[in-house]
């Protein structure tokens, strides 16, 4: 086996190196999908935040300019009416996002509470609490978006995303509360037991950060989800097409035969949008698996192979000025004579 630093140093007496305890609160930010899908998010918040001021045109602006392709005076084409499909993309990008976040939001939240709450306290809380989630399990958030547009004549974002929060914790609760099953019988949870600590603050700081990776995973897929969500009840046509989102964008291209036109420039930059959203939240999802499945950290660089020499084994030994100094099983000069 190799003589590695530390061995070196308490062979020669020399007090080892600390351990880089700084770096390893850095693991997950290490990894190269986790970079790159927080950068490519990065770059849609700061377009959802300032994409009204950076769009060229209003996107209900209409003009002569009547289903141009990409040009210098307009990026990505304009429509069958001369509007500004460049931004309406960056005016739609916050509606998106917002809608994503909030029920992302609002759904780890309640699968939180209801999911680490029934696991924790057991007995008939746990039964009821049970009961709620798969109720809420069967319910499909699609058709009931639906019959609500029916009835409320304004379906804005913060409606949307309240609906898909409220039809998308269930399966997060349930994965919560297996999880906080296997760690209510713990020994640090039982020692804060036999401490008279409260039912509450065993929960927030010996249950809670246990469960954070799991959290943070069940909160990146649903956002993704949410905004899927999003995209599709305003491609159909459910959600208000006054507001501008890539949902929209595609229902006025797919309503005006953008495609059988030949006007690939009204559809294509929303997909690609879509596309790479999507991809971001899903690295950064995989970032979070590689860095809660110790099978998986040798991509973010948490794991690190050691090599092994069959037969070589390190000994102590002394120098002529009796010194002590490493050796391996190789045969010095002496030895030999």
């Amino acid at each position: 086996m190799a003589v590695t630093a530390t061995d070196t140093a308490v062979l020669e007496g020399v007090p080892a190196p600390a351990a880089p305890t700084s770096r390893a609160r850095f693991r997950f930010l290490r990894g190269g999908k986790a970079r790159t899908g927080l950068l490519i998010l990065a770059v849609f918040v700061i377009l959802a935040v300032a994409g009204p001021w950076l769009a060229p045109y209003d996107p209900d602006l209409m003009s002569e300019d009547l289903l141009q392709a990409p040009s210098a005076a307009h990026w990505f084409g304009t429509t069958q009416t001369g509007q500004d499909v460049l931004s309406q993309i960056l005016v739609g990008t916050r509606g998106v996002l917002v809608v994503g976040f909030i029920a992302g939001i609002l759904a780890t939240a309640l699968s939180v509470l209801i999911g680490v709450s029934a696991g924790f306290i057991g007995g008939a809380a746990d039964e009821i609490l049970s009961m709620l989630s798969n109720i809420f399990l069967v319910i499909p958030g699609l058709p009931l978006i639906i019959i609500i547009a029916s009835f409320v004549p304004d379906t804005g974002d913060l409606l949307i995303a309240s609906v898909i929060a409220l039809t998308s914790w269930a399966w997060g609760s349930r994965i919560l509360r297996a999880q906080t099953l296997s760690l209510r019988r713990r020994d640090y949870v039982e020692a804060a037991r036999a401490t008279g600590e409260s039912t509450w603050r065993i929960i927030l700081f010996e249950i809670m950060p246990n469960l954070t990776a799991v959290i943070a995973s069940g909160f990146v897929g649903t956002v993704i989800f949410a905004i899927l969500s999003e995209i599709t009840l305003a491609f159909i046509g459910v959600a208000d097409i006054s507001h501008w989102n890539w949902g929209t964008v595609l229902f006025w291209a797919q309503s005006n035969q953008a495609l059988a036109q030949g006007a690939w420039w009204w559809f294509v930059p929303a997909g690609l949008c879509i596309a790479l959203l999507g991809t971001a939240l899903a690295l950064i999802n995989f970032g979070i698996d590689e860095f809660v499945n110790p099978r998986l950290r040798t991509a973010t660089g948490a794991s690190r192979k050691v090599r092994m020499r069959v037969g070589f084994t390190p000994v102590a030994r002394t120098d002529r000025t009796g010194t002590p100094a490493a050796r391996t099983g190789t045969r010095t000069k002496e030895q030999s004579e």
